[in-house]
């Protein structure tokens, strides 16, 4: 089954035909950053530019960077605040002329390891965080998703935690890679004594370079690399869409 899958983020919008047996592009991705301000018709607009791209017709599973619940846009994190409220699901179907599933991009990203990456077949409790532009997150447990967590939030030293240890603020802030994974151990250690995960999965586009800072890091759980890396947002968004056809 082929789906449309498009992750809207905030520095870039992506997106690629999916092969959702198999868990593959079907065509090379297409990216164009986001406009800045990143307002709902301008985003929307470049949604449509990417169906448009692949002269795509046909369901399409978008992800966003916010709680999402009904298709409404609940929160707006690293992109305008004008989001919150958006009926986020109406306004892209307005814009590309399709059916489409939207959902927090950490959860779909999420959705695409359980399915295709590490976390296949894994029970218990798994923690997806994706380090970026900010720090989201998908708890699942025994392999059903509690979606919209919004673990980037935690307080650590009186601050978010994304504000803390995103890979954002480790380029922002020069860190290296040694100083940057204490501050995000700090926050893998909170978690892990609040909910006692099996297995943490780190994601993101840092992810690719783990074998920089993986080795500083240290919880109960198990802490491993996305294996989808930063393509599991749109392989995801993809696998959402399904229940579309």
């Amino acid at each position: 089954m082929e789906i449309l899958g498009i992750d809207i983020g905030g520095s870039g919008i992506k997106g690629a035909p999916v092969d959702t047996v198999k868990g593959v592009f079907l065509e090379e991705r297409y990216r164009i950053p986001t406009p800045q301000p990143a307002k709902p018709e301008a985003v929307g607009d470049v949604v449509a530019e990417i169906t448009q791209y692949f002269n795509w017709n046909g369901p399409i599973g978008c992800t966003f960077p916010a709680i999402i619940k009904r298709g409404v846009t609940l929160s707006a994190a690293n992109v305008d605040d004008s989001w919150v409220g958006t009926d986020a699901q109406r306004l892209l179907q307005r814009k590309t002329g399709n059916p489409v599933v939207i959902l927090n991009d950490a959860d779909a990203a999420g959705i695409a390891e359980m399915e295709f990456g590490v976390g296949k077949g894994r029970d218990g409790i798994v923690f997806m965080l994706t380090l970026g532009t900010g720090i989201g997150s998908a708890i699942f447990v025994n392999g059903e998703l509690m979606p919209n967590t919004e673990l980037g939030h935690i307080k650590i030293r009186g601050k978010d935690a994304e504000h803390r240890a995103s890979d954002k603020v480790r380029q922002d802030k020069d860190l290296s890679w040694k100083k940057w994974s204490k501050r995000l151990n700090e926050l893998l250690q909170h978690l892990d004594f609040l909910f006692s995960p099996d297995l943490f999965v780190l994601g993101g586009g840092v992810s690719k370079k783990h074998h920089k800072f993986l080795h500083h890091l240290k919880t109960n759980a198990d802490i491993v690399p996305a294996n989808l890396r930063n393509d599991a947002g749109i392989i995801g968004a993809a696998l959402a869409a399904k229940k579309l056809v």
